[in-house]
């Protein structure tokens, strides 16, 4: 088995697709092993999307990853990592494949729904950042 970290980001809490979004992960096999609201302060957004530091969409996406609350969901399945990325689809949801969480629930590139880990060694990475070690223990 393999974890992966999700976070329903604050648009989809705020259109109230969030039990949608877990729903539709559950029903392409993921067990969701931890689960919680977070309101992220910019400092917090910013620590975690620090990888993007550089990039010229960061001061937008931290100021979106702030402005209401978030779900970030521990998820395990085989191949989890690849399958969620899958399941998302493209991070443009005008590039998206039909049937997949952006494509259903995202209205733009950054409006997209969905985060979810792009490899296991930043899976873990992102898991404790939002889930410590008692409770991803508590959670299997």
């Amino acid at each position: 088995m393999e974890s992966t970290l999700a976070i329903l980001k604050p648009d989809t809490v705020a259109a109230g697709n969030a039990g949608k979004v877990l729903a539709h992960l559950e029903s392409e096999g993921f067990t969701i092993r931890g689960l919680k609201v977070v309101h992220l302060t910019a400092a917090q957004a910013q620590a975690f999307y620090a990888v993007h530091r550089e990039r010229p969409f960061y001061v937008s996406l931290v100021a979106f990853m702030t402005e209401g609350p978030v779900l970030p969901v521990a998820l395990e399945r085989e191949n989890a990592v690849v399958h969620l990325r899958q399941v998302m689809g493209a991070t443009d949801v005008a590039k998206a494949e039909p049937g997949t969480i952006r494509k259903l629930y995202g209205s733009s590139i950054e409006r997209n729904a969905i985060h979810g880990s792009d490899s296991p060694e930043n899976a873990a990475q992102e898991l404790a950042f939002f889930f410590s070690e008692a409770e991803r223990i508590a959670a299997r």
